[in-house]
């Protein structure tokens, strides 16, 4: 009978043991899952982060490259706005002083003097033939620009207005 009660308390002591590793292990299964699952998370927080800043990165080179590549097509767009701009200015200033010369122009061109501002000439209309029959001012508009300046139709008004007039000086003859 000791043999058997020797038997039976081992068991007893194997089924203690056996049930204290299943619960070991159970713990050390959860703990382990515990440990794994905070590790994972914090990998996956320090991912996103990196990509994150990453992505903040890669969007702000992004966004500098795009600005510089609008800046060039701007620059490159005002460039040949400038060009244009300049060519019709230099066309429109050829153009008045060449004017007096084309078919066009219904004056005699040795009867015209160019002033160019604040309005391109005065035609002595008759001048040449020896008696002026009009006194006549002439604004020229060329290209894009076909309304007048303030300053062009102040001078408009002046001759509308008949505010016109004619006057001698003697700068010998003035108090010195």
């Amino acid at each position: 009978m000791l043999e058997e009660l020797i038997i039976l308390i081992l068991i007893i002591v194997l089924i203690t043991i056996l049930i204290s590793y299943i619960r070991l292990r159970g713990c050390l299964e959860e703990r382990a899952r515990t440990l794994f699952n905070t590790w994972r998370d914090r990998e996956l927080a320090s991912l996103s982060h990196r990509l994150h800043v990453e992505m903040e990165e890669t969007i702000g080179r992004e966004v500098q490259f795009q600005s510089r590549e609008w800046q060039k097509k701007e620059e490159e767009r005002i460039r040949q706005d400038a060009i244009r701009r300049s060519r019709e200015v230099i066309h429109g200033k050829v153009t008045e002083h060449l004017i007096p010369y084309f078919p066009a122009f219904p004056w005699n061109p040795s009867d015209a003097r160019f002033l160019g501002s604040p309005i391109d000439f005065i035609v002595f209309d008759g001048l040449s033939e020896g008696k002026v029959r009009e006194i006549v001012l002439v604004e020229v508009k060329s290209g894009v620009t076909k309304s007048l300046s303030q300053r062009e139709r102040s001078v408009r008004q002046c001759t509308e207005k008949r505010s016109i007039s004619f006057r001698v000086i003697h700068p010998d003859e003035q108090n010195h």
